[in-house]
């Protein structure tokens, strides 16, 4: 039997980035930057106004204000507005002020922007109240960025502030790796569409839905293939399309049964695939091969919707977060202290399912199992749907006694 940790170590093995792709920059958050990206202009590109008030030459209104016997108030005239976006050239004669918005170009030989607090906002003439400094409320040129300077580095995830300083330096867009493409399909007699109202022997196709929202909320493009069917000829035809057009390929309800080995034997005939049982539970028997002339990674997941669910997480989740170069592609772990006694298979290491809290008074984690008690089924899927963290119980730990610390994986949702 392998360990969980030789597992994930053949797949992350497998991880390759999707060749980069240039984007809008609209579309680009959350994908890793594949480029330079260098600015050719400054930032911002003129003097500017960075607050709403008078732009002043320091030197007149030096020692405004002060203790000294010359430090009382003066007025200036105001030689009109210039507000934000102006584009004719202004020019600030000795002894003068021009009201001005927060973002207007600087009119020439205004070194510094008298804040509205600090006069009493006249109209015609102006009376200055306090004096500033040369440079004070100025957002001189170059003064974010000069030409020359990496706005993005390459590597880097883009969010928000990177979305912004791109639209900054005036990119529309930018050269990414993509969202790896994710194809989810299910196999098994047994299984309709929620679509159809299922016949005797019958259940609603589970997997497929809930196998491609894990992909989405992993950050993968999702292709939910639905029900696939296990006529040799079929199932071939299908599998190797989705394995040409997709960096990643997941087929529940492939692994155990007659059904199971025929689509391993069709499976084998485009490249190498493995059944293997993983010191894990629940979802020990399992698959990963790579299929194609590309090798394309492609899991078989058990048909149970909860065991299924656990081994993507724990196998398919981390390569998808690879392939987007995530540095850190597992969940976070946290250590509780539990508030009941979790019961788990020897051997294997758990993955049970829990919800995390933390006691208000000291900040201490807290977790409750939902799947581990004593006699309590590991296949309920609604209790994993009431989840918000799996329980990891190592594989040498039958039980963990109440109070007890283990370690916690946060399924954190997205916002």
């Amino acid at each position: 039997m392998r360990s969980v940790e030789e597992q994930q170590a053949r797949v992350a093995a497998a991880a390759v980035a999707p060749r980069p792709v240039r984007v809008a920059i609209a579309e680009s958050q959350g994908l890793m930057c594949a480029e330079e990206v260098v600015t050719e202009r400054p930032m911002p590109g003129f003097d500017q106004a960075a607050i709403d008030g008078y732009a002043v030459r320091s030197v007149d209104v030096v020692g405004v204000g002060s203790d000294s016997e010359d430090g009382g108030e003066i007025s200036l005239p105001v030689m009109g507005v210039i507000e934000a976006g102006a584009r004719t050239p202004s020019r600030l004669q000795p002894r003068q002020a021009a009201r001005v918005q927060t973002g207007a170009p600087m009119p020439t030989l205004a070194d510094a922007v008298l804040p509205l607090r600090w006069t009493d906002g006249g109209e015609n003439r102006v009376r200055v109240l306090r004096g500033v400094r040369s440079g004070a409320y100025v957002r001189r040129t170059g003064d974010d960025v000069q030409p020359g300077d990496v706005a993005v580095r390459a590597g880097t995830i883009i969010g928000p502030a990177q979305v912004g300083l791109l639209a900054a330096v005036g990119r529309d867009k930018v050269l990414v790796h993509p969202r790896p493409r994710l194809s989810v399909m299910c196999v098994g007699g047994e299984l309709v569409d929620v679509s159809r109202t299922p016949g005797t022997g019958q259940v609603y196709d589970v997997n497929s839905y809930a196998l491609a929202a894990a992909g989405r909320d992993a950050g993968a493009e999702v292709n939910r293939v639905g029900i696939i069917s296990t006529d040799p000829r079929e199932l071939r035809e299908t599998v190797e399309g989705q394995v040409n057009r997709n960096e990643i390929v997941v087929i529940a309800g492939a692994v155990g049964g007659a059904a199971a080995e025929s689509v391993r034997t069709v499976l084998s005939e485009l490249g190498d695939m493995e059944v293997a049982r993983i010191a894990m539970h629940p979802g020990s028997v399992q698959g990963f091969g790579q299929l194609g002339r590309d090798r394309v990674p492609v899991f078989l997941l058990p048909a149970n919707p909860v065991s299924a669910l656990v081994v993507f997480e724990i196998m398919v989740r981390p390569l998808i977060r690879l392939s987007l170069g995530k540095r850190q592609p597992m969940r976070r772990i946290v250590q509780a202290r539990t508030l009941s006694p979790i019961t788990s298979m020897p051997g294997r290491k758990g993955y049970l399912r829990g919800q995390l809290m933390r006691d208000q008074d000291t900040g201490e984690y807290l977790v409750q199992a939902l799947g581990g008690a004593p006699g309590a089924s590991t296949h309920l899927l609604a209790t994993l749907a009431e989840a918000n963290c799996l329980v990891i119980v190592p594989a040498d730990v039958e039980e963990v006694r109440t109070g007890e610390t283990v370690d916690v994986a946060f399924l954190a949702q997205r916002g």
